[in-house]
């Protein structure tokens, strides 16, 4: 190989050295005084954790500096003292985000709500199979009977309260001649009446805090002609469905931790949850499952003078009637005993009456505890009544338009006025639910046109949903190790189960309550949701789950079937 070949191949030409990044003494301690103060306490408390962050950010900088001189030699793109700890402190964000469950308010993480819980979520993953995979599981659809929500479920809507919702939210319907021939002429005059008492016929507009005034004139009028007692469109505060009164009440009363709620056990889990989120105690009193869920005022009694000796401050008592999720409804004498409770002990009364229109049985009748004090003389001055009502039960079942609304009596000048701001940081409820409230408060008349029509639509869904509960209870009776009170009102069954010992072990050693496991591989067998028990709260060492009676009466006994052969099989499997 000659000389001239050798001196083409290679080039013994100086190379320029390459810029190795400098950052001054001072930027870098900059940097790392900044770095660390985005270092939160969780990391900072270990003097390891902190030096191995350190070393780490240090490193990241450095190989990021190394690169870029190599991409770009020239010292004048060098990243100045700001970018370089933009880097550093977004590498300190990554090491830790400024949202974790640890930083959550622990309000937030105490609140459960089973109805809405892991056995509904399951739920829904094996519907989505179902759909992408049909045939991936031994049943083909899933059967809600977890929540009381009918017109999922195929229960129709009444036809009048649709039809003056309809005319009410598009008015200019009501200036077309062929409006006459596709709508009741009572639907027709009530849209009229409705939209003249809303500013400008606006439906998609705000409204008061506590609602339309004509639509709450409305509701104490139906209030009124219930109970046999005044009611005034000033107590009335609509609301989106029943929940929203609840959670404001339990925001007005509780104050810190010390302050308490009597709550039934079992109860419906949205009043521990609203407790949870206020920052409350929950005061539990357990209903008699022996006397058909019965409500002893001794049981109240016990539970008052036991929350009270641990300093607590008891402000008020819940009672569901209907029962949710034990369908009684109490006698009169019992709303009288529960009244003298709550006035001798200086409580308020919060009557949960959201399934007032839902009794199935002959010896029992619907009484408002607003009515029940003033029949017994009891006025403003004696005792305060919070009344809550919603469009999602009842016949109506209008879940979905989030209508309803508390009636609230007792509470002096200054009290209201603090209610009434409360009612104002959100405004107004929506319209639509607003409407519907003042239209289930009043239905239409003896001489209306719609009158018959409605009442033969209330009476088939009621009078069906009699027949579903009866069905179900008796079906639950006849399996091994289940027993189950009659539902006299509301949406709901709860049946006791009684588990074999191998049974409760197999849910202990899933980390699951035995109920829950049951519901579980009740829902993985039939496609059946129902809730647990233990997300309602039950006596100790009992078992529960909570079943509605809302599917389609069609599909009741195909329901029926299904729970049996897997009762059968799980009770065989599990015996001793």
């Amino acid at each position: 190989m000659s000389a001239g070949r050798c001196k083409a191949s290679i080039d013994f030409s100086p190379k320029p050295k390459i810029q190795t990044p400098l950052v001054s003494r001072d930027t870098a301690s900059l940097i790392t005084k900044r770095f660390l103060r985005n270092i939160k306490p969780s990391y900072g408390s270990s003097g390891e954790m902190r030096r191995f962050v350190t070393e780490k950010a240090r490193r990241v900088l450095s190989s990021y500096l190394l690169s870029s001189s190599r991409s770009q030699p020239s010292s004048s793109s060098l990243l100045p003292p700001v970018a370089l700890y933009s880097t550093a402190a977004a590498m300190a964000s990554k090491l830790n985000p400024p949202v974790t469950v640890e930083t959550l308010n622990p309000k937030v993480l105490k609140c459960e709500y089973a109805v809405r819980g892991k056995i509904v979520t399951h739920a829904q993953r094996l519907q989505e199979e179902l759909q992408t995979q049909p045939g991936s599981h031994p049943f083909d659809e899933i059967l809600y009977c977890n929540i009381g929500n009918p017109q999922s479920l195929g229960q129709q809507p009444i036809t009048f309260f649709r039809e003056v919702l309809a005319l009410a939210d598009h008015p200019t319907l009501l200036d077309k001649s062929e409006t006459a021939a596709l709508f009741s002429s009572d639907s027709i005059q009530r849209a009229w009446e409705i939209l003249d008492g809303i500013p400008g016929r606006a439906t998609g507009a705000y409204s008061h805090s506590q609602g339309v005034k004509g639509l709450r004139d409305a509701i104490a009028a139906g209030i009124a002609a219930r109970d046999g007692f005044p009611s005034n469109a000033d107590d009335i505060f609509l609301t989106d469905g029943a929940s929203p009164a609840v959670h404001m009440m339990m925001q007005l009363l509780l104050r810190t931790e010390k302050d308490g709620i009597l709550c039934p056990i079992p109860q419906y889990p949205l009043y521990s949850a609203s407790i949870a989120l206020h920052g409350g105690s929950l005061v539990p009193y357990y209903l008699d499952e022996a006397t058909g869920w019965g409500l002893e005022t001794s049981e109240l009694k016990k539970q008052l003078e036991e929350a009270r000796s641990k300093g607590t401050t008891v402000r008020a008592l819940v009672i569901i009637n209907p029962g949710n999720p034990t369908g009684q409804v109490l006698a009169e004498e019992n709303q009288r005993q529960i009244v003298e409770f709550c006035k001798n002990e200086g409580l308020v009364l919060l009557a949960d009456e959201v399934y007032q229109e839902n009794i199935y049985v002959d010896d029992k009748s619907f009484n408002s505890f607003k009515k029940i004090a003033r029949s017994m003389g009891y006025g403003e001055e004696d005792l305060a009544v919070v009344s809550f009502q919603s469009v999602s039960k009842g016949y109506y079942g209008e879940c979905g338009k989030r209508g309803g609304y508390m009636e609230i009596t007792g509470f002096s000048a200054d009290v209201r006025e603090q209610i009434y701001k409360v009612a104002s940081v959100n405004l107004c409820s929506n319209i639509s639910g607003q409407i519907l409230a003042s239209l289930v408060m009043n239905p239409p008349k003896v001489g209306d046109e719609s009158y018959e029509s409605y009442m033969a639509e209330k009476d088939g869904i009621l009078e069906s949903l009699a027949r579903r509960a009866k069905a179900l209870e008796d079906a639950f009776n006849s399996m091994e190790g289940v027993t189950c009170n009659r539902a006299e009102g509301a949406m709901y069954l709860f049946p006791r189960i009684h588990l074999p010992r191998k049974a409760i072990d197999a849910a202990t050693a899933t980390n699951n309550a035995p109920d829950a496991f049951y519901c579980q591989r009740l829902l993985e067998a039939t496609g059946i949701v129902v809730v647990p028990g233990s997300g309602f709260g039950q006596v100790p060492g009992t078992w529960h789950f909570r079943c509605t009676i809302l599917p389609q009466e069609d599909k009741i006994p195909a329901i029926i079937s299904r729970f049996k052969a897997f009762h059968e099989s799980f009770m065989s499997e599990f015996s001793n």
